[in-house]
Formats: structure tokens, sequence, C-alpha cells
């Protein structure tokens, strides 16, 4: 079976770090853009960060630039998240996907409707105040 694993949330302090991992199963991601999207009660669905595994190259929202690291390990199958001083509004489920290209970071995960998210099996955070 296809599939992506995120894995690493949890509860956490404001200020402090968690560290979210996306494993692939059934295929490999050297191909492939990876990216972030999170999905907080009440709020939309937003990109958070993406990866081109072949390249290297990466993208953020506005919203984690310079908290949050994005990077993948070609002989785990697997994209990190490093996520540094969190604050309350990163709390959300926070779930790994194959992007077209990670210049539709912000839209792409948008138009995933709602019969499909649970295939992508997320991680949810909380982050306390």
């Amino acid at each position: 079976d296809v599939q992506l694993q995120a894995s690493g949330g949890g509860l956490v302090q404001a200020g402090g770090s968690l560290r979210l991992s996306c494993t692939a199963f059934g295929f490999t991601f050297d191909d492939y853009f990876i990216g972030w999207f999170r999905q907080a009660p009440g709020k939309e669905r937003e990109g958070v960060s993406c990866v081109s595994v072949n390249h290297g190259s990466k993208t953020y929202a506005d919203s984690v630039k310079g908290r949050f690291t994005i990077s993948s390990d070609s002989a785990k199958n697997t994209v990190y998240l490093q996520m540094n001083n969190l604050n309350p509004e990163d709390t959300a489920a926070y779930y790994c996907a194959p992007y077209p290209d990670c210049k539709v970071l912000g839209v792409f995960e948008r138009h995933i409707t709602e019969d499909v998210l649970p295939f992508y099996k997320g991680t949810l955070v909380t982050v306390s105040s």
C-alpha cells in the first residue's frame, strides 16, 4: 500500500520545540515534492512548508519562517519538520502529502477533500500558553 505516515506530535509549552516526521511506505520520495500542511478547528487549512527532495529547495509559509525547518533523508524515506519557538497559534493537526510542486503551497492543500484527508494520517500538535 502507498501511504504517508506523519508522527512526532504532542503537547508542548509555548516556546518549546517538536520535530515531526513524515515517512513514505510503498514509494520513494526522491522524485517528489513533499509538503506539510495543518488544520486547526475553525480555521482554514494552511500550507506550512514544502521541500523538493531531489533539489533540496524549500518553501515556508510566512507564519512559520524563521521558526520551522524542513529537511529530508532519502535513505530513510523520511521528511522532517523541525518546529521551534512554538506558540498556541501553531496548535493543529499536521499532515504531510506529496505536492505537484512547492509553488502551490498555500493552494494545493485547500483542495484536499474531507473524505480524502484521513488518508494522510496526521499528527496532533498542541501548544499550551
